[in-house]
């Protein structure tokens, strides 16, 4: 069947005037009506005064099926001689939706042609039932141009709706008086093929990339493919039910599993099969490499299983940092938002028509790089686009605590978040990340073993090292500075970014044997002076990105003030030299720079902030999200008394600060405590009497939030032996948020509660801590009874089998059947197995459990096969 055909011969002037017929001629007064109209108002074929009769809504289906075949030829016709009526009685049916869509002609308008012909397929459920293939696709090029002419018809009967959508209004228009229907001519299909295979390529090679800190210090690349580089990661339930979720599930399903949050899953398992995904995120958790790797895998068509929804979408990777100041870029700037470098090539409306026909797939960088005052504006758009352009896959990251919980959940969107690195992962990229630099450096192979074995087991048993390989950034970090002082580690957070400037700033050329090639030869205390006065003026500006001629104002105004600089070149020779020499600034697009990760720039801005001993701006701005890890640094780089003047301020009332930004700069205060280098005690016991009394949760929710705060925060719980079952629940969600063994000594006063969820709460929180440690001290302690015990990795198995097993397990982790029937011990003690990962095989090796009576499998895993008798099995 060809579409240009029937395109043809749908001409304008032969379906308006059938169109018309569906609608009243003394419906409400169009030049009357300031505001949308239902669609069941303007049909003449219901209500009262109907004009068009049953008969007649066929006959005009059975015209537009009659010209669709119309000049067909012995043998040519598009579809058999007994499907003609079967077609006009489907768009018969799908017409007569107009009275039933729940929708006015505003609305309408709004979504375009191909989608407001979706809206009313689904008012019809099974219309094309019965058809042949060939059926359906006439059906849906006759409803797809039906679309067509009935929005251009609201347009023009409505002054209100074409002012109100005054550019799809001329679009409708365009489609109509240029193509005759919606299905474009074969030179613009042909050219759209040829140009979205040249956008796949390109866009692959754009993003194909991946920055390990230190890799290049000697003789490498700056960037390293993903597919070499890259972590698979791990996901989350982002922003849970308060209700504690602990009701009964429906069909059987046992409480315990009602009871216990779902475990961590890989990404592309939690993001398969979802359309609208907000995924939240540290700084340095993956956000960002996440969505380049979606990106690469789409344009390369080498997705995962669990992701095969996604292929044959069209990949946009938008930054909000690149958009946050014009607004949201329209269809037909996407791909200069994306950094495409050919998007003057693409073909006129080509990503308005990728849009329309629900082929995209809109990954939308960092939200909370959009000024605090422009985020909502930005949910708007998102509302509005997403209603727009229906069938488009949407995922959108952002960090915690710059949006609410559920914050676009009206929008429809599910909420991930990034969990932390586990030690299987830590172990994973570190053994990675020397595997990568031995492929650069081959004679220093048998020396990165070496160095890899000591980290690996520093990282194991040195407490501060393992709190701070939490993300990607940070074990990034720590690999490269072992490497780079051969076995030597700082200790802290300001000691690990102080060293990592050094390396970068001081130690890249100098090991590399380069001389100054650009006229510049700047030393590090001046390269690190002008690279805080980019990103202070960030900062203060409120973005993490900004215009070149900008950075090289903002250079020319500081530069007369640092001479060592000054004295060898201009302002634009300085702003190449610190671009191309110092691995902390990037380009993105042609005409801005940035940080190569925002970390470093909140590093910076505190250095600068410090330095100017403007720590009233800080108390100015410290309830906002974007300042908390600025304040946290200025905390670690101030001097004692400056520190102590610092988080007296966050504590004391401040003018225009409303009661919850006041009780979020008290637990940024407690929060800031364990970044204090040197503190007067009495400043330490203010801080903790102040927030004492914040850190009695009322809802999961506030005690996951309280996690935020760090270790600090256990000093201040209170004694859990003597509290009610409730709020031991509460105490238990934020202990188990952090992720320090210091958590263990604490939870031990909750481990002999009867109490089911605080039972799971401490069962599922096994893989965040010293696996021997916590079985010893808190597995082995907790009643069994209605439990499922978790086990992510094969040390977790063999410790419960060291404890004699366990009736009820949930897997939570990557197994084979041969792991599991070897590690479960006594096999003949298992009687609940809960699967939530996909083996990929069938189940007949369950038969090695003789008393397993019920197999729970996760709601993202495929139904399974070959079940052993006797065995109940209840999907999720």
């Amino acid at each position: 069947m060809d579409p240009t055909t029937v395109a043809a011969r749908l001409s304008p002037h032969v379906i308006d005037p059938l169109i018309r017929k569906l609608f009243a001629e003394d419906g409400p007064p169009a030049d009357l009506v300031d505001r949308p109209v239902r669609i069941s108002r303007l049909v003449s074929f219901a209500g009262e005064k109907r004009t068009l009769t049953e008969r007649d809504l066929d006959h005009i289906a059975a015209v537009l099926v009659e010209r669709a075949l119309d000049g067909d030829g012995p043998g040519e016709r598009l579809i058999g001689a007994h499907e003609d009526r079967a077609v006009t009685a489907a768009l018969a049916r799908t017409l007569r939706a107009l009275d039933e869509i729940e929708m006015d002609d505003l609305q309408a308008a709004r979504l375009l042609p191909a989608a407001f012909a979706g809206r009313l397929r689904e008012t019809v459920p099974g219309v094309t039932e019965g058809l042949t293939e060939r059926g359906a696709r006439l059906y849906g090029l006759l409803l797809d141009t039906a679309a067509l002419h009935i929005l251009h018809f609201f347009t023009r009967r409505s002054a209100f709706v074409a002012r109100t959508l005054t550019e799809q209004s001329r679009t409708l228009a365009e489609l109509l008086h240029g193509h005759g229907a919606l299905t474009p001519a074969p030179s613009r299909c042909t050219e759209d093929a040829a140009f979205e295979e040249r956008y796949a390529h390109a866009t692959a090679v754009l993003h194909n990339h991946l920055t390990i800190f230190g890799i290049d210090l000697a003789h490498s690349p700056d960037s390293w493919p993903l597919d070499t580089a890259y972590l698979g990661l791990q996901c989350e339930p982002g922003a849970l039910d308060d209700s504690g979720g602990t009701a009964p599930c429906a069909d059987g399903t046992p409480r315990d599993a009602a009871g216990q949050d779902e475990p961590p899953v890989p990404a592309e398992q939690a993001l398969s099969g979802r359309s609208k995904v907000m995924v939240r995120g540290v700084a340095g958790s993956g956000k960002t490499t996440l969505l380049q790797w979606l990106t690469v895998a789409t344009a390369r068509d080498e997705l995962p299983e669990a992701l095969s929804d996604l292929r044959g979408k069209i990949p946009f990777l938008l930054p909000v940092r690149r958009f946050a100041r014009d607004g949201f870029p329209s269809p037909a700037t996407f791909l200069t938002a994306v950094g495409y470098p050919h998007a003057s090539s693409q073909p006129p409306g080509w990503a308005e028509r990728v849009l329309t026909a629900g082929r995209a797939l809109l990954l939308i960088d960092g939200i909370d790089e959009a000024p605090e005052s422009d985020r909502e504006q930005v949910r708007r758009k998102l509302r509005d686009w997403t209603a727009r352009y229906p069938g488009n896959v949407w995922i959108v990251t952002s960090r915690p605590s710059a949006v609410r919980d559920n914050w676009l959940a009206a929008e429809g969107f599910t909420e991930l978040a990034l969990a932390p690195m586990s030690r299987d992962d830590i172990a994973a990229f570190i053994q990675r990340w020397h595997r990568a630099a031995a492929q650069e450096n081959p004679a220093d192979l048998d020396r990165l073993g070496q160095y890899e074995h000591t980290l690996l087991n520093a990282v194991r048993i040195t407490r501060d090292l393992g709190r701070l390989a939490t993300n990607p950034l940070m074990c990034g970090l720590l690999c490269a500075l072992h490497r780079d002082r051969r076995g030597y580690l700082p200790n802290g957070r300001k000691e690990l970014y102080d060293a990592a400037l050094s390396m970068l700033l001081e130690r890249r050329d100098r090991e590399r044997a380069m001389v100054a090639t650009d006229g510049v030869d700047l030393t590090r205390q001046p390269k690190i002076q002008l690279l805080q006065k980019l990103a202070q003026w960030m900062l203060l500006n409120g973005r993490s990105e900004m215009d070149k001629d900008v950075a090289i104002a903002t250079l020319a105004e500081h530069l007369p003030a640092i001479p060592d600089a000054a004295r060898q070149g201009g302002p634009e020779d300085v702003f190449r030299h610190l671009l191309n020499r110092t691995g902390l600034l990037r380009e993105p697009t042609p005409g801005t720079v940035d940080f190569v990760h925002r970390t470093f720039q909140d590093y910076l801005s505190a250095r600068a902030t410090v330095q100017r001993h403007d720590f009233g701006l800080l108390l100015k701005h410290a309830h906002h999200d974007d300042w908390e890890d600025v304040i946290r640094m200025a905390v670690a780089l101030a001097r004692p008394d400056e520190c102590a003047a610092l988080l007296d301020g966050l504590l004391a009332p401040y003018a225009g600060v409303r009661a919850a930004e006041a009780r979020h700069r008290k637990l940024l205060a407690a929060a800031c405590l364990e970044h204090a280098t040197e503190l007067d005690p009495a400043v330490r016991a203010r801080v903790q009497r102040f927030t004492r009394d914040m850190v009695r949760p009322s809802t999961p929710s506030a005690a996951r939030a309280l996690g935020w705060i760090g270790p600090i925060v256990l000093e201040m719980l209170p004694d859990p032996t003597g509290v009610p079952d409730d709020e031991a629940h509460l105490l238990a969600i934020t202990a188990t948020s952090i992720a320090d063994d210091m958590a263990i000594d604490y939870l031990t006063g909750l481990r002999d509660r009867a109490h089911h969820d605080i039972r799971a709460q401490l069962a599922g929180a096994w893989r965040r801590y010293d696996t021997a440690r916590y079985a010893r001290e808190i597995i082995a302690h907790l009643e069994p009874a209605e439990l499922y015990f978790p086990v992510s990795d094969l040390e977790e198995l063999h410790a419960l089998r060291r404890l004699g097993g366990r009736p009820h397990l949930r897997i939570a982790g990557a197994f084979t059947p041969d792991q599991l029937i070897e590690g479960i011990a006594p096999a003949d003690g298992l009687t609940r197995l809960w699967l939530g990962y996909d083996l990929g095989v069938s189940m007949e090796w369950l038969a090695a459990f003789p008393r397993l009576e019920i197999l729970m499998i996760g709601n993202r895993i495929r139904p399974v096969t070959g079940v052993p008798e006797g065995i109940r099995v209840i999907q999720l």
